[in-house]
């Protein structure tokens, strides 16, 4: 069972940067695509960002492109997010995931990801 461990959550003020880590707990997790996702209060699971697993190929959802980077090192089982520029609307629970199979994608669903960490909460102040 892949456990990942998400970090580098906190509070940040509009225009700010913040930096998340997941850590997984499984090489495994090198050979599929990896994703982060968020989740504001009272709203839905929101595709955030994917990387596939060589780290080639990324998708982002239109609010993210060009302030947000996602990155990934294999040789250190770890997936990262770097939030720049970040608006009050960024403000959630961001959860990264794992696929459990083989993938040269990078899928957006949510139902495609078998891993999941407990999530860190990412706070910005107006």
């Amino acid at each position: 069972q892949v456990q990942l461990v998400e970090s580098g959550g906190g509070l940040a003020q509009a225009g700010g940067s913040l930096r998340l880590s997941c850590a997984a707990s499984e090489r495994t997790v090198g050979q599929t695509a990896m994703a982060w996702f968020r989740q504001a209060p009272g709203k839905g699971r929101e595709f955030v960002a994917a990387i596939s697993r060589s780290g080639g190929r990324t998708n982002y959802v239109d609010s993210a492109k060009g302030r947000f980077t996602i990155s990934r090192d294999n040789a250190k089982n770890t997936l990262y997010l770097l939030m720049n520029s970040l608006k009050p609307e960024d403000t959630a629970v961001y959860y990264c995931a794992a696929m459990n199979k083989i993938t040269y994608g990078v899928p957006t669903n949510p139902s495609e990801y078998h891993y999941w960490g407990q999530g860190t909460q990412v706070t910005v102040s107006s």
